[in-house]
């Protein structure tokens, strides 16, 4: 017999070479690194729009008319607190100011206590009609206000609170309640199952159990949407100008700035008007400054959970 070779085996293919990771992780990164760019830098024309104004503001507080005109960007040779003084007592701006703390205390103690009560029901019971309810109060979000403010002013009118801080009080507990509801039914949800039914167990009744156990759980939910109640009413403007029209002792402090810029001429009072809106702007910075962790606490911990 002859012996018969057996022919070579095919040579293998060699796999193509996959693509490196490393390369396209590099390549993630930096875009990762465009778009956070980009972000700082929008965020930071952002800010330059915001404070320069404010700062500007501020500044204008301590000079006076002169230096306004003639120097408007440079610092007031002196610190003339005289126009603080005079803002608050000369054009009633303590009046107003003492008028807005107590209408927008009261609506915001309302505001939360309805509408964490509101939201807690919606979020953590079923029943028919549920989400209608909760889609009709979440509607209010898409209203503008100005379009309700000819049949506001008859309806209030008619219940007798015009010229009133209760019906100022009332109104703004109803435009802020879409918000409210919307914001804390969703943190209400997070909240754990467990700890209501062990509270149930130890025999809670549902309003115990709302006031003394959910409630405290919710609490950095609650402070940020407060706080967001409290900045959006005190420089709430077009309402009280058509609730509090014809009582000026009780305008609050919009109302009374507005009326010291339209009264504005060459012979107003420039510096104490921007003392005056410095006294409306400070507080809400402070408040703001105060409760910035607990706002980012309250915005985030519904993620979280």
């Amino acid at each position: 017999m002859t012996s018969q070779t057996l022919p070579p085996a095919p040579a293998k293919i060699p796999p193509r070479p996959a693509a490196p990771a490393k390369g396209r992780r590099r390549g993630r990164h930096q875009e990762v690194r465009l778009f956070a760019g980009l972000g700082h830098v929008a965020l930071a024309v952002w800010a330059v729009i915001v404070i320069v104004p404010i700062l500007w503001t501020f500044l204008a507080a301590f000079k006076n008319t002169s230096e306004i005109f003639s120097s408007p960007w440079t610092l007031p040779a002196e610190l003339r607190f005289e126009n603080f003084g005079r803002a608050w007592t000369k054009a009633h701006v303590g009046r107003y100011f003492l008028n807005s703390v107590f209408v927008v205390a009261c609506s915001t103690f309302g505001t939360m206590l309805f509408g964490s009560m509101a939201a807690y029901v919606l979020a953590r019971y079923k029943f028919r009609g549920n989400r209608a309810i909760y889609y009709l109060f979440v509607s209010g979000l898409a209203f503008p206000v100005f379009l309700a403010l000819v049949p506001l002013f008859f309806v209030v009118k008619n219940l007798g609170l015009l010229d009133t801080h209760t019906g100022v009080i009332l109104v703004y507990i109803a435009y802020s309640l879409p918000f409210t509801i919307f914001f804390l039914a969703a943190f209400f949800r997070t909240l754990p199952n467990s700890v209501a039914e062990a509270g149930m167990i130890d025999g809670c009744s549902h309003t115990r159990l709302f006031f003394q156990v959910m409630l405290p759980m919710a609490k950095p939910g609650l402070i940020s949407v407060a706080i967001f109640n409290i900045i959006g009413q005190w420089a709430q403007y077009q309402l009280p100008l058509v609730l509090l029209s014809n009582a000026k002792e009780k305008w609050v402090l919009t109302q009374g700035i507005a009326d010291i810029s339209v009264n504005a001429g060459y012979e107003a009072d420039w510096s104490g008007l921007f003392a005056a809106l410095t006294i409306a702007i400070l507080p809400m910075i402070l408040v703001y400054a105060v409760f910035q962790r607990q706002i980012q606490s309250g915005l985030t911990s519904g993620a979280v959970k």
